[in-house]
């Protein structure tokens, strides 16, 4: 029986990167955490610890550091695609790198009602923009997306009609609080001529509308109506995928203490979790690339 090495990449994970750019006493703050992986012919290192195909995982990290000082960072999606290139196009034996990112937004505080020009608040809770960029033979492809998008409506929610057995004790309901953190990444078709910026904020607010306004029958129905929203407002988009945990809220029985609670004291629940994924795809959008097995939920 024969052994051969299988698939293999290596790269710099999480490297925290925080830039100031500024312009005179305004400060503009970014935050990212930039992960690398770079693949290509790397057997010798894996056979015989021949390091010479091998750019060191520190480099890349500097590299980052060092780009991020050379040119504003601007978009992740480019800044991603820049780095990305660089790995393939000046080391022999990389034939593909993929770049992910996460941002973390920051607001300015307000004093007095005026935005300050260098002191900031964390926007967005644990709400972070993401892209995920592979470049290989000669292409960059763009997944991008959000995670930790927290979304609650008190009402506009039912469900019911679901099978039942023994085991069954789950109360039918045609009002209840329906509450998830949205991660979704959407495919682009292409990687120029996009509004990186204006395509993530018009998706990010589709996903809103379109959540607050669907009457839902169920969680997997709602998914299916924000993938379909955006799919038919954003043409550069070809497919987008969801995972929405499914953030419980029960209602507490009041009745022991002679108190009636008509929908008005929950207990949220932290874990189990009912958990719906799912994908909306254009039918005559191209076959995915490297880019999409990358961008893992």
């Amino acid at each position: 029986m024969g052994i051969s090495l299988g698939p293999n990449q290596y790269g710099k994970a999480e490297v925290r990167l925080v830039t100031v750019r500024r312009e005179g006493t305004v400060h503009h703050l970014r935050d990212l955490t930039v992960s690398s992986a770079l693949r290509g012919d790397l057997t010798a290192t894996h056979l015989t610890g021949d390091n010479t195909a091998v750019l060191a995982t520190d480099t890349q990290k500097n590299t980052m550091y060092a780009f991020a000082k050379q040119q504003d960072v601007g978009e992740i999606e480019d800044f991603a695609i820049r780095l990305g290139r660089h790995f393939v196009d000046t080391q022999e034996k990389i034939t593909g790198a993929r770049l992910t990112i996460e941002e973390q937004g920051w607001d300015r505080i307000a004093v007095e009602g005026t935005p300050h020009d260098h002191a900031f608040s964390r926007a967005g809770g644990a709400e972070r923009r993401t892209t995920t960029v592979t470049v290989q033979d000669g292409r960059a492809w763009v997944v991008s997306g959000v995670d930790g998008l927290v979304v609650l409506k008190s009402t506009g929610s039912e469900f019911h009609g679901f099978p039942k057995d023994e085991y069954t004790t789950l109360a039918e309901t045609d009002d209840r609080i329906l509450a998830t953190a949205v991660t979704a990444r959407w495919r682009y078709e292409g990687s120029t001529g996009i509004d990186w910026a204006k395509s993530h904020r018009e998706i990010r607010q589709t996903l809103l509308q379109t959540f607050a306004a669907k009457h839902s029958l169920s969680l997997q129905q709602t998914l299916y109506a924000m993938g379909e929203a955006v799919l038919h407002s954003r043409p550069e988009v070809a497919e987008i995928r969801f995972s929405l945990p499914n953030k419980h809220h029960f209602l507490v029985d009041l009745s022991p203490f002679g108190l009636e609670n008509a929908g008005e004291v929950f207990y949220a629940a932290d874990r189990p979790y009912g958990l719906i994924e799912g994908s909306v795809v254009r039918d005559e959008a191209e076959e995915p690339g490297p880019a999409w097995t990358d961008a893992v939920l």
